[in-house]
Order: structure tokens, then C-alpha cells, then sequence
């Protein structure tokens, strides 16, 4: 960064967003706020689901490949051959394009933890979010939930207002609490400073000045009123207009959240099955908590068979995602992916770990031969994709271009 003139210090007024689970819902739907807003918004979020482009938004718009491949080449001359990781210089040249291109409002997703995440080079955002903490990267974060917290809340800054989200686990709350305070952070908790709940259809936002009658999320299940309810807290505090709030929330999209497959070849086979396919790319237990819960309340507006098509990247709680859909998926094909950074789990192993959570299971070679067998189910199946964000991205760009590959 001081190389290239210390870019992180030039950004537009950014958000920065730290959590487990739902920070990629929670920057849609503040994108979406501040485009109704009328603000030029830039986004840097990861992993790519397809393209690398993906990762560094320009007024919301992915970068251009000739901008993307003359910014990094401006990091690796100003790195001289120094040792630096994929995601460090990918945060580079993601900072030096935002400090060189107009924009209203920065909305900056960590890529890992948050303490000694690149992204936290930047001095004093606008605001920082902390959105729900459960297990995962324990190898880099710690092996208990406090210390995973601890980590996260290392985005927090002296004076800075902090969204709290949600959070099913009090040591949780109480370890993301204790760093706001000790750095002396400006922290709007929920449940203490802001709550949102579901009424009629429809989503309530309530603070101590305000109480907004909102649409329902634009991003299906029922954690979504969650990831919007702290989005909405986030506009609060920064005095967005309600309608620009509802505006986002309504029409908020995020690839691979819960999302309805209907093209493609992937789509064609369900739809020639009458089935439905959805894609959702959590992959640790507590964001399997969360779709289980979604995919039950479909399932009690139109019962149909489960079957899940799952692969999972190496170290990732194969028997913890899985025991949340046991007793509600009829069946389990696993499957392994080449996009993911390290590859993938093997489908055998993943088949085991799924029967030792309790679910029928089997495997396939690749995602076309898993839906045509779970096309097969009778009645005409609900088929989710899920474990992975790099099995959803091989997904989504079946019938098109592969993935970029994501390096070790």
C-alpha cells in the first residue's frame, strides 16, 4: 500500500462487513439501499463465483479485464518481488482502482476473520457490520466461538458506529461486545438497539427513533429478515430515506443465496422433471441451520421429496452441514468440484460423512449426472445444490465459460 501511494487511505466512505454467515446478503441489500439512494457504489466481495471480475466492482459494475490486468501490474511492480498472497494483492489492486475511480460509498466484504484480514488496512471506515458468528475456519480463527468473535470484531474502530447482527450464541455476542467497547467502537446491538421481525407478510424494522413497515426480502428464507434487519440498521444510522431502504430490500439479489435454477442445463433437467432446483453455496453448519429452515417452510406450502446434491472443500464440517437436514432430505448425492481453492472433498468420503449424520447417501460424477438421478425421484423432487460457493459457482456456469480458478 505505501508503494502505490497508500490507496486505502484515498477510498470512498466505506462500510466494512465482517461475519461467519450472511455478509454477502447484508452487502446486497446495502447496495441495493444506496443505489435507490442515488449513490455510485463500489463492492469488493469473495470468493468469485465465476468470474474473478466479480470480486472488484466498479459503480457496480465488475471490472473490465484490460482495467483488472493494468492494476496488477502496477501491484507487482510496487511488491518488487516481495513474498505476498492471491488475496492480499487481489486487495491491492481492488484498492487502487476504488481510489482512482469516483464513487458515493465503498461496501468492503473481509475476506477471512477480520483482525488481520487485508481489508482491514483501511483506517476508519464509515461503518463497520458484524453480522452472525459461528464455526468456521477454526484452523486460522480459533476453536471456540468467543475466539472466532474476537477475531471478527478486529474490524471494529475507535469512534466508528458497528451494526451487532443478530447472533445465536450469547458468548458470541458477549466476546464482539467486549472488543467494541475496549477499542471504544459506537455499538448498535441487536435485540438492545434495533430489532426486525416478520408481521403480515411483510418486514418490521424498530429502533428507539423509528419503526419502518418494510417489504418482505428480496433474498428468500427466514434468516433473510436477519441479514436485511441489520442492513436496515446500517441505513439508520446513516440516514438513508425508508423508501430507498424498502426499495433495496424488495429487490436485492445475491447469486447462490437460496437461488432458483431455472435455465441453463442444470434447469432444463429439473424443469423436464417438473422438479424445482435451488442453489445456496453455505457451507458450515450454522448456514446449513439456516437453509434447513428455509427449505422446510417451502416444504410446508408444497411437499416434495428432498434431495441434496453436495460437495465441500477440504477441512469444511461435512457431518455438521448434513445432520441439519436429517429427517428432512429424502436423499444426499455428493459430488466433487475442481474450482475451489485446494480442490475438493472425495464424494465417497462425503457420502460416508453424510450417512454418519444420518442421511441416505450416495455419489455421482459431476453435476449433470447428479440431477438426472435426482430428477428421478417420485413425486417430481425439490433438488438443492448446496455445500460449497465453488460447487455453486461450477453450477452456475454450466452451458457457459468454466470458472475461474481460485489459487491456492
Amino acid at each position: 500500500m505505501t508503494a502505490l501511494g497508500n490507496p486505502q487511505d484515498k477510498l470512498p466512505p466505506t462500510i466494512h462487513v465482517a461475519g461467519t454467515n450472511g455478509k454477502g446478503s447484508t452487502c446486497a441489500y446495502l447496495a441495493h439501499m444506496a443505489r435507490a439512494n442515488g449513490q455510485r457504489v463500489h463492492i469488493y466481495t469473495s470468493p468469485h463465483l465465476v468470474d474473478f471480475n466479480e470480486r472488484i466492482q466498479i459503480d457496480s459494475q465488475p471490472v473490465g479485464d484490460q482495467t483488472l490486468i493494468e492494476a496488477f501490474a502496477r501491484c507487482e511492480a510496487a511488491n518488487f518481488g516481495e513474498p505476498i498472497t492471491f488475496f492480499e494483492i487481489t486487495t491491492a489492486a481492488a484498492f487502487l482502482l476504488f481510489s482512482e475511480h469516483p464513487a458515493d460509498l465503498l461496501i468492503l466484504e473481509v475476506g477471512l476473520g477480520g483482525r488481520f484480514d487485508a481489508t482491514n488496512v483501511i483506517a476508519k471506515p464509515a461503518l463497520c457490520v458484524i453480522t452472525a458468528i459461528g464455526l468456521d475456519h477454526q484452523e486460522f480463527l480459533g476453536d471456540t466461538i468467543e475466539k472466532i468473535a474476537h477475531e471478527k470484531a478486529g474490524i471494529c474502530k475507535f469512534g466508528v458506529p458497528t451494526i451487532i447482527g443478530r447472533q445465536q450464541s450469547p458468548e458470541a455476542e458477549a466476546a464482539l461486545l467486549k472488543e467494541a467497547r475496549w477499542v471504544g467502537a459506537l455499538a448498535y446491538v441487536w435485540g438492545q438497539d434495533f430489532r426486525a421481525y416478520q408481521q403480515h407478510g411483510r418486514l418490521t424494522y424498530e429502533d428507539e427513533s423509528r419503526v419502518w413497515d418494510l417489504p418482505s426480502p428480496g433474498l428468500i428464507g427466514p434468516h433473510q429478515i436477519d441479514n436485511a434487519g441489520g442492513a436496515a440498521a446500517c441505513a439508520a444510522v446513516l440516514q438513508w430515506p425508508e423508501a430507498c431502504v424498502a426499495d433495496g430490500i424488495a429487490h436485492a439479489t445475491w447469486p447462490a443465496r437460496l437461488q432458483n435454477i431455472t435455465r441453463g442445463p442444470l434447469g432444463e433437467i429439473a424443469r423436464n422433471a417438473h422438479a424445482e432446483l435451488w442453489l445456496d453455496g453455505g457451507h458450515n453448519p450454522a448456514a446449513a441451520t439456516a437453509l434447513s429452515h428455509a427449505l422446510a417452510d417451502m416444504d410446508e406450502r408444497e411437499d416434495r421429496p428432498l434431495v441434496i446434491i453436495a460437495g465441500f472443500s477440504p477441512n469444511k464440517d461435512v457431518e455438521g452441514w448434513c445432520s441439519q437436514f436429517s429427517g428432512l432430505a429424502r436423499r444426499l448425492i455428493a459430488v466433487e468440484f475442481k474450482s475451489g481453492r485446494g480442490g475438493s472433498q472425495s464424494a465417497d468420503e462425503v457420502a460416508a460423512r453424510a450417512q454418519a449424520a444420518g442421511l441416505k447417501a450416495e455419489t455421482a460424477t459431476g453435476l449433470i449426472n447428479a440431477m438426472k438421478n435426482a430428477a428421478k425421484e417420485a413425486p417430481p423432487p425439490r433438488i438443492l445444490i448446496g455445500g460449497s460457493l465453488y460447487l455453486a459457482g461450477e453450477a452456475l456456469a454450466l452451458g457457459g465459460s468454466p470458472p475461474h480458478q481460485t489459487p491456492g
